[in-house]
């Protein structure tokens, strides 16, 4: 059984797809630098790190020089559990978070006595927008029998709200072992990546109606098209892409399964699915491939995100350093909410390690 439920009515439907929109027209991208103010901001950023003892953790999906600042600086790169958890163990007495307003409260949930800044608390995510704690538990009330299991891309009241709390890497392997033990599963909120885990365990799962504006935007006619181009290529593709694009797609997985499959690949050109965001890393990985954008197209043959996170893209050094100097964009979790949500959490981290899986996906 695979069922998606929107939302109450095509009504609410309608709305929450223009709630996003508006979310998207306040998502201004930053001016780009020249490369003198680039390595200025570098420097000051560099020097209030020290003095303040912050480490900054970038996504892979935020602007590469945030990425090359992060690993110069010994933070760190990755996704958004790996950030959390990177921020968790390390020292630092102030986390930077460059990527979006969920991977923040992730942060400061898994580190409570830190405080935890983003550069800017504008960006969002349109999988968040589109699971508002308010309508999601009322759904989650209406089935009571079933097993709440939620992505990382989530606000932290979802999160609490929820059974479980899983990565895009790990989220077979936890719908596998409640089939194990007869559960059915309410999903939420990426109906692509629930579609993907349903046809892949054959799991009774309910799925939440949402999606990433990014992974939604590639087509399988497009790769179809891309492959008369480049037919030795390898097409590599993120679970929350449509249906139709996972079943063209030689690899499927989360963003760092994404990278070790570019490394391990023996072709030497690869069209890729997600995020453009994580070509600098690919490229730094797998160094002498050529790696090339999947083809997106949105309504009337545009894309609104043309395969970058317009709220990704909302980080900047600038940004950065103005957080930093003056300890603004704080990020607060209520302290019983951030319980609340870490024992979800929790039970993903233990079930990994009893399992010795690896955590690691998109979000």
């Amino acid at each position: 059984m695979n069922q998606v439920i929107s939302s109450e009515n095509s009504e609410q439907l309608a709305a929450d797809t223009a709630l996003v929109r508006e979310y998207l027209d306040r998502a201004v991208r930053p001016a780009v630098l020249d490369a003198q103010t680039q390595e200025s901001y570098k420097r000051k950023i560099t020097q209030l790190m020290r003095q303040k003892k912050a480490r900054l953790v970038a996504h892979y999906y935020t602007d590469s020089v945030l990425q090359d600042l992060a690993e110069e600086t010994g933070g760190f790169v990755g996704d958004s559990l790996e950030m959390a958890r990177f921020g968790r163990d390390c020292d630092a007495e102030i986390l930077i978070v460059a990527g979006v307003k969920f991977m923040g409260e992730s942060a400061k949930i898994l580190s409570p006595e830190k405080t935890v800044i983003m550069p800017t608390l504008e960006a969002t995510c349109s999988l968040d927008i589109a699971c508002p704690i308010d309508k999601f538990s009322a759904f989650c009330d209406q089935h009571p029998d079933r097993t709440v299991v939620v992505y990382a891309n989530t606000s932290a009241a979802v999160k609490a709200r929820a059974d479980w709390v899983v990565t895009s890497s790990i989220a077979l392997d936890v719908v596998e072992h409640l089939m194990e033990q007869g559960k059915k599963v309410l999903w939420a909120p990426d109906k692509h990546l629930g579609s993907y885990i349903q046809k892949t365990t054959g799991a009774d799962m309910l799925l939440w109606d949402a999606a990433c504006i990014v992974h939604e935007e590639f087509k399988a006619r497009g790769l179809a098209d891309m492959r008369k181009l480049y037919p030795d290529a390898a097409i590599l593709a993120h679970p929350e892409s449509p249906s139709a694009v996972l079943e063209v797609a030689d690899v499927i997985g989360s963003t760092t399964q994404i990278i070790n499959a570019a490394k391990q690949s023996t072709k030497k050109e690869i069209i890729v699915a997600t995020d453009q965001g994580i070509f600098h890393k690919l490229q730094q990985m797998a160094p002498g491939k050529k790696f090339i954008i999947a083809p997106t197209a949105g309504n009337d043959a545009t894309c609104r995100s043309c395969a970058n996170c317009p709220w990704m893209g909302m980080n900047s050094l600038e940004s950065l350093y103005s957080s930093l100097q003056d300890n603004s964009n704080r990020v607060e979790v209520d302290s019983q909410l951030a319980a609340a949500a870490m024992i979800p959490l929790q039970r993903m981290l233990d079930f990994a390690a009893n399992n010795q899986l690896k955590v690691r996906g998109k979000a």
